[in-house]
């Protein structure tokens, strides 16, 4: 489990930080609010992106910027020096409408020590802990967008077939082409490009803080169901809207024609 993953010990990772640091940190000028218990508990324009783990960041809020909650030190976590560095705290939030608290403790203060750097008087909340995250007016979903990181969607008449199995399931004279930085190239096909007879609706459903919610296909071929094996998303953010209503294999499990040359699978199993 990487060093901040949701449900990870508070308290390790706070003991991590005070002693180690993040990996790196940047500032933002974007307006960050944080929602719990239709409550607008944080509101600032000073929070900073925190990597805890390379693959993306949190954003941690001044205390300046904290309204509308109570917090209460659960355990302090010290620097190897023996100086209180963070807590962990109880968080109490009561309904703007009078129906009631609600608690929890996936949070950390920060002291407001200068040896700690940028994260002096800082507060983590744990972003799956929340209700709702905005940046300016956006809604965000499971974690912070990576400032670094970019999605380029380009239209190619270059004709692709998909093959699973050994047997062509899709094949298209057009397709999008999502590059998604430090993930494979994703070929997105019309859903009538597709063999329709092998497409099984699946459950799954899952979130990209940069795509949107994504559902999903089992693919049936020969009597074998990979399951799970294509996605689409109905209603993408804007930034990927693009692909709205497209469908995508995962290259790692199926065989790629682009232009009549079969492409590499990539070693990535995310999309």
């Amino acid at each position: 489990m990487k060093p901040g993953t949701h449900g990870t010990d508070l308290a390790e990772l706070a003991e991590y930080l005070i002693n180690t640091g993040p990996k790196k940190t940047q500032a933002t000028s974007r307006r960050v609010r944080v929602v719990h218990n239709h409550a607008v508990i944080a509101d600032t324009t000073r929070a900073l992106h925190v990597w805890e783990h390379v693959a993306y960041p949190q954003y941690y809020i001044p205390r300046e910027d904290i309204r509308n909650c109570m917090m209460q030190n659960k355990q302090e976590i010290r620097t190897g020096k023996g100086v209180v560095g963070a807590t962990t705290v109880q968080l109490a939030v009561p309904s703007p409408d009078g129906r009631g608290e609600v608690c929890t403790d996936r949070v950390i203060r920060f002291a407001d020590d200068e040896h700690l750097g940028v994260l002096a008087g800082m507060v983590r909340f744990e972003f799956g802990s929340m209700d709702q995250w905005l940046e300016e007016d956006s809604p965000i979903y499971v974690h912070p967008k990576d400032p670094f990181k970019r999605v380029d969607i380009l239209p190619s008449q270059r004709p692709v077939e998909i093959k699973v199995l050994g047997k062509v399931v899709a094949r298209s004279s057009s397709s999008m082409h999502l590059i998604e930085t430090g993930l494979p190239t994703r070929y997105y096909l019309p859903l009538t490009s597709v063999d329709q007879s092998v497409l099984r609706k699946s459950s799954l459903v899952t979130k990209c803080p940069y795509k949107g919610e994504a559902e999903y296909y089992h693919v049936m071929v020969d009597g074998q169901e990979m399951q799970d094996l294509v996605w689409y998303y109905r209603f993408p953010t804007q930034e990927s809207a693009a692909v709205a209503g497209l469908v995508c294999f995962y290259n790692e499990k199926v065989d790629v024609v682009l232009d009549g040359e079969l492409q590499p699978k990539p070693k990535s199993p995310f999309s």
